[in-house]
């Protein structure tokens, strides 16, 4: 570990994290619409003009172009730079919590691709497997690093275990009823369970309830709202991303709290 967990280590990937979350903004546009996430360079959707460099600073560009293109000065959404915020606090919450480490760069790197996903599930009701499949072997190649360096070579066969089982569980609640879990989730299981399982299979058991229940409280919600019935799609690949991240980053307490009851029996 270069640097321990704390304010340091957070400020550090969270300047990162801020670059990050630019490019998910360009994998959320794009990945849905079969597009390359690295040609042509960003432009505005409107007018078609290039976004020059200056233009394109995480947070501050927009912030200083009022929301607006340069060229055409039609509105920019502020959900760029809500994602590019978010993508930077969940990437500075995991140099606060594991310091500037392996663990850290491959939460951060799940944590990145979690927050893509969820946002694409929720405007399109699909997971992309290409952003699932290049982010699961991002992770799987730093949690590898990262045993390697720390001799824990047994919690890489809890992540591995953590991420076979409830991939299997869901394989089976697909093939059973397909209609009411998709394969995206199924491969998404996969990425969620091996990127928490390295840090314990109490975390990725967390990750699936908090999904469930965030998923659970939304749809009653929206129900009592009248805003959806109980045929209605949900996105729940957005709330695996939300609980899997919430696990993380803050789900220490609860660990463990549930650990230390069991040991007490």
């Amino acid at each position: 570990m270069l640097v321990g967990p704390g304010l340091r280590a957070a400020v550090v990937l969270g300047l990162f994290g801020l670059l990050a979350g630019s490019f998910t903004n360009v994998v959320i546009y794009r990945v849905p619409e079969g597009l390359s996430v690295v040609s042509p360079p960003s432009a505005c959707p409107h007018c078609q003009a290039r976004v020059r460099p200056w233009d394109n600073v995480p947070l501050v560009s927009w912030a200083l172009l009022g929301g607006r293109c340069r060229d055409c000065h039609a509105p920019i959404a502020v959900r760029y730079p809500l994602v590019e915020a978010l993508v930077g606090a969940v990437v500075a919450g995991a140099g606060w919590r594991f310091g500037l480490s392996w663990t850290a760069l491959a939460e951060a790197v799940m944590a990145v691709g979690l927050v893509a996903l969820g946002f694409i599930d929720f405007d399109h009701m699909v997971l992309p497997r290409r952003v699932v499949y290049v982010d699961l072997a991002l992770v799987a190649l730093l949690v590898v690093v990262a045993a390697a360096t720390s001799g824990r070579w047994g919690a890489l066969g809890v992540a591995a275990v953590s991420g076979a089982v409830p991939w299997a569980l869901f394989y089976l609640l697909n093939w059973l009823k397909p209609q009411a879990l998709g394969f995206g989730d199924v491969r998404l299981a996969l990425l969620i369970g091996f990127g928490l399982g390295w840090l314990g299979a109490a975390y990725a058991f967390l990750g699936f309830v908090l999904a469930s229940l965030l998923g659970s409280v939304v749809g009653v919600t929206l129900i009592l709202l009248g805003r959806a019935g109980r045929r209605t799609m949900v996105p729940f690949g957005s709330f695996l991303a939300a609980g899997a991240i919430a696990s993380a980053l803050v789900g220490s307490p609860v660990v463990n709290w549930y650990l230390s009851l069991v040991h007490l029996h």
